[in-house]
């Protein structure tokens, strides 16, 4: 399933519009504090998805009936741009225990590359739901490299929600094809069409680790 947040208006579009500019693009501060602020409210529409109890909670006065989650949430990230996006979901989710993958592209002589994790961390995911974000989704491979190995590590999660800022139509394609419906929900601000043979998503935002966090030697 695919859940396209941009397709409606709202203030999240600004937030999005902002990480892509070039001008506002030479504020490392306002773009971390973008890629939080998309992250929060990817979070809110999230937990519209999950499982609900009623519960009687005492207030100074009497009882008030809520309807409170129930699911035991789990966010992992992929290294080093998904930080900031993940301390958007922490706001939320702030009970949540955390994975970490660093994961990058080993790049081979015939122009190809293969996706190698480098470390990874994780909690017990098993019977969990799994929030596993990146915030550029391009050909889907790092995704799904990474999906697998915290697998290995934590055990296969009840659901998992990948949640990603902008995403090229190759790797939505990709995800939707390895990935089934009833198991994973993708979700995305925009979906761009173009992918280049370099694999970078047109328009695209460009390095969000090096805009976030200064460029890598």
């Amino acid at each position: 399933m695919l859940t396209i947040l941009g397709e409606e208006n709202s203030i999240l579009n600004r937030f999005l519009a902002q990480l892509r500019d070039v001008d506002f693009q030479r504020n490392p501060v306002l773009f971390r504090k973008n890629l939080e602020r998309i992250g929060q409210i990817m979070a809110y529409e999230i937990s519209k998805t999950l499982h609900y109890r009623d519960r009687t909670v005492e207030t100074p006065l009497g009882e008030a009936e809520m309807s409170l989650p129930t699911d035991e949430v789990v966010l992992a990230t992929v290294l080093r741009s998904g930080l900031p996006m993940h301390t958007g979901f922490l706001d939320f989710y702030d009970e949540a225990p955390s994975a970490f993958v660093s994961a990058y592209r080993h790049n081979k002589k015939d122009g190809s590359f293969q996706i190698d994790i480098e470390s990874l961390t994780s909690p017990e995911l098993a019977g969990k739901v799994l929030i596993l974000m990146d915030p550029m989704l391009a050909t889907g491979q790092s995704i799904e490299v990474a999906y697998r190995n915290l697998v290995q590590t934590g055990g296969e999660p009840d659901f998992t929600h990948i949640a990603t800022i902008v995403a090229s139509q190759d790797g939505v394609d990709y995800v939707q094809k390895r990935f089934p419906a009833d198991k994973f929900r993708l979700w995305t601000v925009a979906v761009d069409q173009e992918l280049t043979v370099k694999s970078y998503i047109v328009p695209g935002i460009g390095d969000t680790g090096d805009l976030a966090f200064g460029e890598k030697i």
